[in-house]
């Protein structure tokens, strides 16, 4: 039997036809569909045929309905992540007289002598001889050791009302740890509430505090939103002690994170999996609003998805310039649901949300997180794949003017001359705290920011092996509010959580003000 030539058909060529297909046919049933998270423990392999890259997005999609397993075509995203579980410097506070073995590598202080184990002064651009830094001292570092985790992420804060204490809330894959601050050179990790469950999904987690309760979510299937009562941190017997939940949000199962608007006590998840709600509740991938005005009965108050999936959001009532939207409950959405964009929605009526816009923006590949400025005229955001996809050439923050809400205006691309990817920030006054992986926490001064542009003015490096464009290690988020004038606390993925101190005068020369 005589062979046809079937060149023009031949087996990639036809998977590739077949992709295509089937990217159609998802394209008429999924429509909106949220795409694979990018914090997902998996990332599209990248590829310089667009043709192909679309059809592996499109079979990431389709996986992503499914299943909560690693995608084939995807590649592992923190596989180079390798845990410093020990110190691995000498700190300042190393002068004591004991050479015990127990004592960190180098270190001669004594294991049980009261002294802080961490304290290191940023002196010549360096401290403790390892970590980077300008303008930032270190006050105290919990290990990964200490902290009984082999990979950390989010974090947030609580001070307690009675007694003044600031405790930093740090997640796990393990669950979420508790860290009493109050006396910053000497940090006491106090305890862990477990995650509600390790099935499926990925283990990070997102906290935050309304109200003196934490509400923790993870993308863990069927996580739910774990609700505690912070108040039993006061009553610490010195003891590591498991902490149990107080109540659970069952509304949603693996949700990515979490906001709170403390000034109505409503509670944003947002990048929930697709088919982890209660039957009776269907908020995709979006805005999924609920009630936790009594933390303990956290109640479902609606859900808004028009634009797609929502990897973060800020949530305020609206005091800002621009007055049609003044008194106005105002929800701030990164949404990666393509093309990458910052949204506005006005969720005063949980009901009957309404969207304000959708704002693209140029060079994107991940809408990732961003914050307003304190008076609302501002809004900076990062994109966490344009790094790494080789978008920008260096670690970049957009500045978007928020005086229309209706028709917000991108300024400006601040380009910082760093490299790494950038993650979470916060601002506090004039000032912005990034945390940007590779490259540690940056500090930028935003006074009149829309017009004047970003301005770095402070730094501390938490991971010393590179300033690469990746997800092997450095800090996840940092939290800028504790009661504490100055101080700072980071979450690093492989080194555990860092208590830092920004000097005061750090910008202050620098002619902005």
């Amino acid at each position: 039997m005589t062979r046809t030539d079937t060149s023009a058909h031949s087996p990639p060529d036809r998977l590739l036809r077949i992709g295509l297909a089937l990217a159609m046919v998802l394209a008429l049933f999924v429509g909106a569909a949220p795409r694979a998270d990018a914090h997902a423990g998996c990332l599209p392999e990248v590829t310089t045929n667009s043709l192909v890259q679309s059809v592996v997005s499109a079979v990431n999609v389709f996986s992503s309905l499914f299943s909560t397993t690693a995608q084939a075509n995807c590649i592992d995203k923190f596989a180079d992540v390798q845990p410093i579980m020990e110190r691995d410097y000498v700190a300042d506070s190393a002068a004591s007289t004991d050479n015990s073995s127990s004592a960190s590598p180098g270190s001669k202080a004594n294991p049980d002598s009261n002294a802080p184990k961490s304290f290191a002064k940023c002196e010549d651009g360096m401290a403790a001889g390892m970590f980077e830094c300008d303008g930032i001292d270190m006050l105290g570092h919990v290990t990964m050791e200490e902290l009984g985790s082999v990979f950390v992420n989010d974090m947030w804060g609580w001070t307690d009302p009675v007694t003044g204490q600031d405790f930093a809330l740090v997640g796990g894959s393990e669950g979420v740890f508790f860290i009493d601050i109050t006396d910053p050179k000497r940090p006491a990790m106090q305890g862990i509430l477990p995650t509600h469950t390790t099935a499926g999904g990925d283990f990070w987690r997102d906290i935050k505090v309304f109200d003196d309760h934490a509400f923790v979510v993870s993308e863990n299937s069927g996580h739910g939103v774990q609700v505690m009562d912070l108040s039993v941190l006061r009553d610490w017997d010195g003891e590591r002690t498991t902490y149990l939940a107080d109540a659970r949000y069952d509304g949603v199962g693996s949700v990515h994170n979490i906001a709170i608007n403390e000034a109505t006590g409503y509670a944003y998840a947002v990048g929930s999996s697709a088919g982890q709600t209660r039957d009776d509740i269907d908020c995709g991938s979006g805005l999924h609003m609920i009630d936790v005005n009594d933390p303990l009965n956290p109640t479902y108050a609606g859900c808004f998805q028009e634009h797609g999936y929502v990897h973060d959001t800020q949530c305020v009532v609206y005091d800002g310039p621009d007055a049609d939207h003044q008194g106005h409950e105002i929800c701030f959405n990164s949404t990666p649901s393509g093309p990458e964009s910052v949204s506005i929605v006005d969720v005063t009526d949980k009901a009957n949300p309404v969207a304000i816009g959708d704002n693209p923006y140029p060079d994107g590949a991940y809408s990732h997180q961003g914050w307003l400025s304190p008076d609302l005229s501002t809004f900076f955001h990062g994109d966490e794949i344009d790094e790494a996809a080789g978008a920008v050439d260096a670690t970049t923050t957009r500045v978007w003017n928020m005086d229309d809400l209706d028709n917000p205006l991108l300024v400006e691309t601040f380009a910082n001359d760093t490299t790494s990817i950038d993650h979470n920030m916060y601002t506090e006054g004039d000032r912005m705290y990034q945390s940007n992986y590779t490259t540690g926490l940056r500090i930028m001064d935003i006074d009149d920011a829309a017009n004047s542009g970003l301005e770095e003015i402070a730094y501390f490096d938490v991971y010393p092996q590179n300033d690469n464009a990746s997800f092997e290690g450095g800090t996840w988020s940092n939290y800028p509010y504790f009661s504490q004038p100055h101080v700072v606390g980071v979450s690093s993925i492989d080194r555990g959580f860092f208590v830092l101190r920004v000097d005061p005068q750090a910008g202050k020369g620098n002619g902005r003000r």
